[in-house]
């Protein structure tokens, strides 16, 4: 996380809403992908019909604003409300235009992009989007003074300037390949509007995308009505939305039993085979992790081989057969399994008991008595318990610490009290190449202010490695940086995953058209409609 980056944001973003997630690497061409462009692309709203009630899994806890938006309730609202100049296919995550006329190619001078804007799109009071309009966007979130979440994914770019009312300028600090998706994390905000009251906007946002907020209550619902004046390429097709906020996973459940709702989020494991019953449902392979984290100022564990030995202690294969019922896979990479650039690191860390206890004698450690810090999310819970049989199996004594993400984060994380640490995390929500996601755990505020790493060798050897791929035009090469720089994090696991997680939806087939569970949190109904 950028160094500027207060930690009263970040914790809105780490706090009890959860973290949201996932981009792709791979440049697409100006259209897009054949899954983005939904049937009738350019044809407005107008020939949207019918109602689509959802359940979602989290409370509204956070604004709209997509600025500072950072729980994965409103992220996930955000995605039907506002536009990127390029935006990520939910499913697929590769990019497309947007408010783009055409996905940006390679310029000449790879420092300077121009992007022209889609024709006749305007924001959801009617007026125009203007290059103004994009250059207030890319600013406010620059500017440090904002605290803006998006900042850190930014660090390539100087500055941006309206050539005229539909174009737009980027004056890069350095050839960026990544570019052209990576401007997506960027949504397009009315200038107009945020500068009249951004208080009031960020309670009820405007956009310019296929739906526009009517309301949103916290505690109950979200309600989206169709935009009729949409021009881009993925029309709503309901005429309006319900969003039933219902954070009791029993309720979730049986408001899709008995057909209250239409599809649901965060479906318990435990409930998989009942909800496929009367829905379809299905369990998609995410990057959104469980990672252990070690406080590396603190002794023993700023020896490598300390944190080496937890993870060769832990029983993973166990945790996730009883605990995640499966839905999960163990680690063997920094990346799950099914990211286009996953390579299996070059230390994986199956169960050896007795590896682990040769690696506390090897580091001179005896009687090791551990506290687990760990949030109260259900899941984690459910896997506590077992990292704490494992580890007592190894002779460490381990005592549990579960608490409300944000009040440990505050009281315990941030003011370095504590020894280790057991959470969920997921930032691939705002993008699933590898350059964001390191960036995400071992650039700025992680590894500075939590788990304490970035002053060391292999620290500074992480960020360089990051800093040599970012500036490297062959995908190859970069691939193979990007590779280096895991291959020291398998090692070193300062903060390191123990599973990818697997996330469950449900929908109901015979009344929803073109619906897709996704690999992060929340649910996308663009190109979604009623049947």
């Amino acid at each position: 996380m950028a160094a500027g980056l207060d930690r009263r944001q970040f914790l809105r973003f780490t706090g009890a809403a959860g973290i949201a997630a996932a981009i792709s690497g791979t440049l697409a061409a100006c259209g897009g992908p054949a899954s983005t462009n939904a049937p009738g692309g350019g044809g407005g709203g107008g020939g949207a019909k019918g109602t689509i009630d959802a359940g979602l899994s989290y409370t509204l806890s956070t604004g709209f604003d997509p600025m500072t938006a950072s729980g994965a309730l409103p992220v996930a609202a955000n995605m039907h409300v506002f536009e990127g100049l390029v935006d990520l296919d939910p499913v697929t995550r590769e990019p497309y235009a947007a408010l783009a006329s055409a996905v940006p190619q390679t310029p000449a001078d790879p420092t300077t992009w121009r992007v022209a804007l889609r024709q006749g799109a305007t924001f959801h009071d009617g007026s125009p989007v203007t290059a103004d309009d994009v250059v207030f966007s890319f600013t406010r979130v620059l500017d440090p003074a904002n605290n803006s979440l998006i900042v850190q994914f930014l660090p390539f770019l100087d500055k941006v300037t309206a050539v005229d009312a539909g174009t737009v300028e980027f004056k890069l600090k350095y050839a960026f390949p990544l570019f052209p998706q990576r401007i997506s994390v960027v949504k397009i905000v009315p200038k107009a509007l945020v500068a009249k009251g951004q208080q009031a906007f960020d309670a009820l946002p405007v956009g310019s995308g296929p739906y526009r907020m009517v309301s949103a209550t916290k505690d109950d619902r979200i309600v989206f009505a169709a935009y009729d004046a949409y021009n881009g390429p993925r029309p709503a097709k309901a005429q309006a939305m319900n969003w039933l906020l219902l954070a009791d996973a029993s309720a979730r459940v049986a408001a899709m039993d008995s057909r209250r709702v239409r599809a649901i989020e965060d479906v318990p494991y435990i409930n998989l085979d009942q909800v496929k019953k009367n829905a379809q449902a299905e369990s998609v392979q995410s990057f959104g992790l469980m990672f252990l984290m070690f406080n590396c100022e603190k002794k023993p564990f700023d020896d490598p081989r300390v944190r080496q030995a937890l993870h060769y202690g832990l029983d993973t294969e166990k945790i996730v057969k009883t605990a995640m019922l499966g839905n999960a896979t163990a680690a063997s990479s920094f990346l799950d399994e099914r990211h286009p650039d996953y390579r299996r690191a070059g230390t994986v860390y199956g169960y050896d008991p007795a590896k682990a206890k040769s690696l506390l004698a090897e580091a001179g450690v005896s009687g090791l008595d551990v506290t687990l810090v760990t949030t109260d999310t259900a899941w984690i819970k459910d896997i506590a318990p077992l990292v704490k049989e494992s580890w007592d199996g190894i002779g460490v004594k381990t005592t549990l610490d579960i608490g409300q993400s944000g009040g440990q984060y505050k009281n315990k994380i941030d003011n370095g009290n504590f020894q280790v640490m057991a959470a969920p995390g997921d930032p691939s929500v705002f993008g699933n190449d590898v350059d964001l996601l390191m960036r995400w755990w071992y650039v700025g505020l992680w590894p500075e202010k939590r788990f304490r790493w970035s002053n060391t060798p292999e620290g500074k050897q992480v960020v360089s490695l990051l800093d040599q791929a970012a500036r490297e035009s062959d995908a190859g090469r970069r691939r193979e940086l990007w590779a280096q720089a895991g291959d020291i994090l398998a090692a070193q696991v300062p903060l390191y995953p123990v599973l990818h997680r697997k996330l469950a939806t449900a929908w109901d087939a015979k009344t929803l058209t073109g619906f897709r569970p996704l690999p992060t949190t929340g649910l996308s109904f663009l190109g979604v409609g009623p049947s």
